[in-house]
Formats: structure tokens, sequence, C-alpha cells
């Protein structure tokens, strides 16, 4: 497990797979996607060695319903009096009582979505409270703005905190030995494309990916928001290359 500050406010934690996020408003505390189920010794030792109590956990956000998003969103709602948010086309999934969409993959992808499903577990069924729609206002981080991002699943989200300048984009945005790309693993490539052009878009200083380190350098991500206002076929997507 290790626990990287980003802002005074922003620690972002690596669980035993993937990377979670956990934002502080005084004395509450805010995650941004769980980690893989599993991720209860991590997640319980990154509050203890930031010195923080299980009980000041108010609300969880998924940005996605795939297992490595959600796996112990279960566990964590049971420390306390936590509030579960999801988008509404994937609260029923989250839920347990329907099976997620499968990404479309190209011929890279194959291998690497192999590599990375196998053994891992199913998340188990996490009650949602609270449907989010694009556009609407979380209560932390000064506001936080909910932006539907379809593509890598029908109902995936970004999250703004324009008060603070920090973006977290799920999965659809990814940062890779390559650079900033597309994430792999998408239910629509197509629609994913015209979200990512939208969410560069977005200013912001810190970005705070599914997958990869985030960026701290606004210009960095401003130059690729400048490179793909000419439109999706701007987005950079090296899985999506044919195998040569």
């Amino acid at each position: 497990m290790e626990i990287v500050p980003l802002l005074p406010d922003l620690h972002l934690i690596k669980p035993v797979f993937g990377q979670t996020y956990l934002w502080r408003d005084g004395s509450e505390l805010t995650f941004i996607d769980t980690g893989v189920p599993g991720s209860a010794p991590d997640l319980a030792a990154a509050f203890a060695e930031l010195g923080y109590r299980r009980a000041d956990l108010r609300r969880i956000v998924l940005t996605h319903c795939h297992d490595d998003h959600i796996g112990f969103a279960a566990d964590l709602a049971g420390w306390g009096d936590v509030e579960v948010l999801a988008h509404h086309r994937e609260a029923a999934v989250v839920r347990g009582e329907r099976q997620r969409d499968e990404p479309v993959l190209t011929e890279r992808e194959k291998l690497l979505f192999a590599q990375v499903t196998a053994g891992m577990p199913a998340a188990p069924p996490c009650a949602v409270d609270t449907e989010l729609s694009d556009g609407d206002l979380i209560d932390f981080g000064g506001g936080a703005h909910v932006i539907g991002a379809p593509g890598h699943t029908d109902g995936s989200i970004a999250v703004h905190l324009p008060a603070h300048g920090v973006l977290f984009t799920g999965d659809l945005v990814a940062n890779s030995p390559q650079g900033v790309i597309l994430g792999p693993f998408n239910t629509d490539r197509a629609r994913a494309k015209e979200s990512f052009v939208d969410l560069v878009q977005i200013p912001a200083d810190v970005v705070c990916f599914g997958h990869g380190d985030p960026l701290t350098a606004g210009p960095t991500w401003q130059a690729l928001g400048e490179r793909c206002r000419s439109g999706p076929a701007a987005v950079p997507d090296p899985m999506g290359q044919d195998v040569s």
C-alpha cells in the first residue's frame, strides 16, 4: 500500500490493485472509488497512517461500475454513516441487480484485458444511496460537479472540483508510459472519444486518473485540450490501433 499526497486535502492511495483518492473537508472524508475486493487492510492502514477515523468517512463516489473501482464499497459503507453515490445508469450494477456491459476489445487490448482480469474477484453488491446525473453537484470539495463521460461504460462520470482545480477522470482517461491516452476496455470507443474531447477542455491543475500517476502540471493538460479541440480523431488512442 502506498499513500501519495497531492494537495493538503487530497491523497492518492494505492491498495493491492488499482487506486483510489481520498478528499478531506475538515473532519469529513470522501473516497473517489474504492479498489478491488480485498483492499480493506490497505485502506484501513491508510486511514491509520493519515490519522483519520473510519467514522469520519461520509461518502463514496463511484466513477463507474468496474470491479476494481467498486470492489470495496460495500465494506467501506459499513464504517459508519456513509453515503454511496453512483450514476443512475450504473446503480443497478453496483447493487448486483444486473450484469454490467462488457467492453468491446481491440486486438491490442485482448491480452492486456486477460492479464488484468485474471483472478480478480467480483465485487460484492453494494447499496447505492444517491443516483447521479450529469450536472449534479455533490457536497464536498467546495462543490463537486458531476460530469457525464459515457463510453468507457454507459454511466461513467468524471468529478470536477473547480474551487481547487482538481479533476477526477475515472477510467475514461489514463496516464500511460506513452503519455495521457484514452483509457482501454471501453464499451463504446467512439462515444468514449467524444467524452474525452469534452473532458480535456475542463481546466485543471491536478488531474486524477483511475489508472496512472496524476498530473500536477496544468500546462500538460491544457496542451492536450488544445490538441483535441479538432475532434475525436485527435484523441491519443494507441490501444485502438491495429496490431502490426
